[in-house]
């Protein structure tokens, strides 16, 4: 049993939903769950119909439209005729879209994001696994929202493991080809729930572990896990292999690659991942599996931005001790910010910190009822695993180092 995820790239237009069937037709496709994100772009121009429902309701129809207009182009160049079932398989889910916007009470926008997001994956699967048999190629459509069942912590919810197993061993086949969704789960309720940005890999994850499957395969466009992104670092260089632990390391720190969480259940049973490209299937690219450290062992260089530096001291020049470092991680939990890194000294505590959910400002004026803050936005957090002199002088030129921090195998800059 194997399992391949695909993403929003791969299928970002007729001729990537094309090349997967020439991917599978390469490596095979028997025994073998493919899970696929939204198309493109999608995710993003969902985002917008959401912004349009919260701020300008007027907007919504053509923010909506943009992104119907979109799926129909592929499906035209996909399909020879519009008699084909495809095309009411996908009005129906944007009509439902439609609905949902319509009848919709609730003020929370993490609710209505995961009620409307979603569908860009259901709607992407709904095409590729209509076009796979076209091809020639059977498969069965997964809901996967039948599969992954979650808390309601809406847009990042967490996985419960017995009902998920449960339902996964129940209606999956492992027999034969089956489709479904990344990033989406359910509740309770039956309401979607997202297991947060870039959540694909982790719903391959989930599925593999619960199948107890062979290994699992990322589809990228890149040849396999670089050393550095190359959209951020000029000279890159493919890694052959990593262990579980090093991807962990890479993945705590930002690697965008593999999503922080997707490694834990595959280290659990020991299923092996494979990083390739779509571009070129028959290459080894990048394996993760248990072992030692990383293949060949260079510098590994992430960056973070957008990042926010506090620093914290003491209005009255008294210690900062646990109580005052326990009564800040509350807030921190509170107003959901990620913490990426802490130095601290005896009057002093900073903190490199992702705003991805927008908390900043409320918690920065409860931090002012007791402590001195000084706040440095839009910095960049760098990170070099396995560092040598030359790699952190290449970050250092030219730029304000605003905290650096220094391991055995790691060093950290945050830079401005």
């Amino acid at each position: 049993m194997r399992v391949f995820k695909f993403g929003g790239a791969s299928v970002k237009d007729a001729d990537g939903v094309r090349n997967i069937v020439n991917v599978l037709q390469q490596v095979g496709h028997e025994n073998t769950l493919v899970v696929i994100s939204a198309m493109g772009k999608t995710t993003n121009a969902m985002e917008k119909v959401i912004a349009s429902y919260f701020e300008n309701k007027k907007t919504i129809s053509s923010s909506l439209q943009e992104v119907i207009d979109y799926h129909e182009a592929i499906l035209a160049d996909l399909f020879d005729t519009k008699n084909h079932p495809v095309y009411g398989r996908v009005k129906l889910l944007f009509e439902e879209v439609k609905g949902f916007l319509t009848w919709n009470k609730s003020p929370k926008y993490g609710f209505v994001y995961d009620q409307v997001v979603g569908y860009g994956e259901l709607i992407s699967t709904t095409i590729v696994s209509e076009y796979f048999k076209e091809a020639g190629i059977p498969n069965t459509w997964q809901d996967v929202r039948n599969l992954i069942k979650t808390d309601t912590a809406y847009r990042d919810a967490s996985v419960n493991w017995e009902r998920t197993q449960n339902e996964i061993s129940t209606r999956i086949n492992i027999s034969q080809l089956n489709i479904t969704q990344g990033f989406l789960g359910s509740d309770d309720n039956n309401f979607t729930t997202t297991l947060g940005r870039e959540g694909s890999d982790y719903s391959a994850a989930i599925l593999a572990f619960c199948l107890n499957a062979d290994s699992v395969t990322i589809w990228k466009d890149v040849p396999g896990v670089l050393n550095a992104d190359p959209r951020n670092f000029k000279k890159t260089q493919l890694l052959d292999e990593i262990s579980y632990r090093e991807a962990i390391e890479l993945a705590f720190y930002g690697a965008s690659v593999i999503h922080p969480k997707t490694l834990q259940p595959l280290q659990r049973k020991e299923i092996p991942l494979y990083v390739k490209s779509f571009l070129d299937p028959l290459k080894n690219g990048t394996k993760v599996a248990k072992g030692k450290g990383i293949s060949p062992e260079v510098p590994c260089f992430i960056v973070k931005r957008n990042q926010v530096l506090i620093k914290l001291s003491s209005l009255d020049f008294s210690f900062i001790m646990e109580d005052s470092i326990s009564e800040i991680f509350k807030l921190f939990h509170h107003h959901r910010m990620k913490v990426d890194l802490i130095q601290n000294s005896a009057i002093s505590f900073s903190v490199c910190l992702d705003n991805k959910f927008n908390g900043l400002e409320a918690m920065l004026n409860e931090l002012k009822r007791k402590f001195k803050v000084v706040c440095h936005k839009d910095v960049s957090l760098y990170t070099v695993r396995h560092f040598d002199d030359k790699s952190v002088r290449s970050l250092q030129n030219g730029a304000s180092v605003l905290v650096e921090q220094r391991g055995k195998e790691t060093v950290q800059l945050v830079v401005k």
